[in-house]
């Protein structure tokens, strides 16, 4: 039998939109043996010299001016990307898309970011015969993911399809699949084995990650926490940031056996199943990973935008908090050290329900898709 090929394009602002077509391309493979996948950061593969210097000053902005890339989010929230834009962005970075679309021959392309969607869309208006999924990798529904040639969006929730059909986009073409992860975070293999894979302790653990980028913020907040460490321990994610890692390396308060800091991993799934608690920056993906193993979550200085609407997402269910001050930290450990039974059996009441999460729903649907052909009325 010929495979289904499947063409999973995102972009690397970020990693989370990355995950999100890692996750998808592994949950296809799982449901159906006759899907063949294919993952592009299109924007690298196309220009493997200029994008990463572009995505550099994109991470300098973010970190430098996040007040100009809010007031840019906002300003921009209700506009798809014009005409004018992905023209612009078709001839000075995606020229051969069309190329790569016709060697690769998919039968469904399925975009994890805005940029290769909108560029998808151009082609298809200029005559294309492509299938177009957009997965929409946040708690928000911003314009620039909107365009009328999208087949297909698979969102978070009901609230983004409703924000999606007051911004124009017709009901039949969004479904509520949840953010794809990959099928790992869904398992939940013996504490004991991963304990004495990681050489981790028995005891109140507390896992704080930085990202794929490892962007560790809050310097006071990360050396607040070490004052616990001799009762609680403590699992620094730092991602590909190998400077932070260093720097960490060299502080005597980071020099504790309840502290280990780890640079990239692909493992953050078992690392989070033994972990009691997730200090992090709420990113869509990082917050659904942590939704998947019921653990509670603290939310430190969200970007605006869409951070800040996953954080007030996650905290309207009750999944996590925001760190609104110190004592926020001083009360979750007073609650780590004295009152661990039962923040874990509220998480083992957390995961009962999360089936109704539908973990492979976002892959059955371009399953669906694929053996359609179109989009459902």
């Amino acid at each position: 039998m010929i495979k289904k090929r499947v063409l999973l394009l995102s972009e690397g602002f970020g990693a989370g939109h990355t995950r999100a077509a890692y996750a998808l391309s592994s949950s296809l493979r799982k449901l159906s043996p006759n899907v063949q996948t294919k993952v592009l950061e299109l924007g690298s593969f196309l220009n493997p010299k200029v994008a990463p210097l572009i995505i550099t000053a994109y991470k300098k902005t973010v970190l430098s001016q996040p007040r100009l890339v809010g007031m840019m989010y906002r300003h921009q929230y209700n506009k798809s990307l014009n005409r004018f834009t992905t023209l612009a962005l078709h001839r000075i970075f995606y020229t051969h898309t069309k190329n790569v679309v016709n060697q690769l021959r998919p039968d469904i392309v399925v975009c994890t970011h805005p940029i290769p969607s909108a560029v998808i869309s151009r082609l298809k208006r200029l005559g294309e015969k492509i299938l177009l999924c957009t997965v929409i990798t946040d708690y928000d529904a911003h314009g620039t993911w909107i365009s009328p040639e999208v087949d297909r969006y698979l969102v978070s929730t009901q609230e983004v399809r409703n924000k999606m059909i007051h911004q124009g986009v017709p009901p039949t073409r969004i479904k509520v699949t949840g953010i794809p992860v990959h099928p790992s975070f869904w398992e939940h293999p013996e504490k004991e084995e991963i304990l004495s894979k990681f050489q981790l302790k028995d005891m109140p653990t507390v896992m704080v990650m930085g990202g794929g980028w490892g962007i560790m913020s809050d310097e006071v907040i990360n050396d607040f926490l070490t004052r616990w460490r001799d009762d609680v321990q403590f699992l620094f994610c730092l991602g590909n940031n190998e400077k932070a890692l260093k720097k960490l390396e060299l502080d005597p308060r980071y020099n504790h056996p309840n502290i280990r800091l780890i640079g990239f991993t692909l493992e953050v799934d078992k690392l989070m199943e033994v972990s009691d608690l997730l200090v992090t920056k709420p990113g869509g993906m990082t917050c659904t990973e942590g939704l998947s193993k019921g653990i509670p979550m603290l939310f430190h200085h969200p970007l605006p935008g869409q951070e800040e609407e996953n954080c007030h997402y996650f905290t309207a269910q009750g999944l996590g908090e925001p760190i609104s001050s110190l004592e926020v930290i001083v009360k979750w450990m007073n609650k780590l050290t004295h009152e661990l039974d039962a923040i874990r059996a509220r998480r083992e009441e957390q995961l009962k329900g999360i089936a109704r999460y539908r973990p492979l729903e976002s892959a059955q649907s371009i399953i669906d898709m694929l053996e359609s052909k179109k989009v459902p009325s």
